[in-house]
């Protein structure tokens, strides 16, 4: 915790934070809720509070439906003799079925079926 025992003082503002923010067995509460009527806003649950209003205000959530059209991410785990001039997507694919969870069924232009559901956020729409 500390380098040498000189600068302990140092320290102590973080020990009482953690002291009076603890729960006591005889109470059941914190020190800090029975004086201020109140549990402890830290500022970093503040922060967080107000990145995500910012983030959900940008962000807007993608949602497909049956009959959309797609491009599929590329998952290559070999490498590949263009190297960064890979396609990173292929497609365009047809959304059969779109899940609750985000998993999406996809069919190919042609009609076959793939096997297994992919998840939406490896898949983006595609404009034709």
């Amino acid at each position: 915790m500390t380098v040498t025992y000189k600068d302990w003082h140092e320290m102590l503002p973080f020990a009482l934070h953690g002291y009076g923010t603890s729960v006591r067995t005889s109470t059941g509460a914190t020190p800090f809720s029975l004086v201020y009527g109140m549990e402890v806003v830290l500022p970093v649950e503040l922060y967080q509070q107000r990145m995500k209003k910012a983030f959900d205000k940008k962000v807007k959530p993608r949602v497909f439906r049956e009959g959309d059209l797609v491009l599929k991410k590329v998952l290559s785990f070999a490498p590949d003799s263009r190297g960064k001039w890979t396609p990173n997507y292929e497609g365009p694919y047809v959304v059969k079925r779109a899940f609750s969870g985000g998993a999406l069924m996809l069919t190919t232009m042609d009609g076959e079926d793939f096997t297994r559901p992919v998840n939406s956020d490896a898949v983006k729409k595609y404009f034709a």
